[in-house]
């Protein structure tokens, strides 16, 4: 009887030691405890010379995160998270902007984007006739 009471002890003393500070640190801490109740909207975006992802040479990748705040290695990532938010993070809906005038030179880009926007799995992939009507469009959201 005495042994048994030893090895509950031992367990009971070894499960406060090993899970009390996880549950007090899950509790107690801010950092912890989830940052937003919205879904979370992080993306990859890359572009590359070519015509599709799997022949395009990569130039250029950045992230974009637009929940809770717009951050990432964007350079412009306020203007694109809003852009984005307007276009309901539909890149096929993003708008061309007006008085942009390009040439007819046709040197293939590709842009990929890959993440999760709003909580929801993305994946796109579009190929701009060149790098002027890749800038043109969107609100900077291709401008990286």
């Amino acid at each position: 009887m005495r042994n048994t009471a030893r090895w509950a002890v031992t367990l009971g003393l070894t499960a406060t030691a090993v899970c009390g500070p996880l549950a007090g640190a899950s509790l107690a801490s801010p950092a912890a405890a989830p940052a937003s109740l919205y879904a979370p909207s992080a993306l990859v975006l890359t572009v590359g010379h070519g015509e599709s992802a799997a022949t395009a040479v990569p130039v250029r990748a950045v992230t974009l995160t637009c929940g809770p705040k717009a951050s990432g290695t964007h350079p412009a990532a306020g203007p694109a998270c809003a852009e984005l938010r307007g276009a309901g993070g539909d890149f096929d809906a993003l708008s061309v902007r007006d008085g942009v005038l390009c040439t007819q030179q046709y040197d293939p880009v590709v842009v990929t984007v890959d993440g999760v926007w709003e909580g929801r799995r993305l994946s796109y992939e579009h190929t701009f006739a060149n790098e002027c009507v890749m800038n043109a469009t969107g609100a900077g959201v291709f401008t990286f």
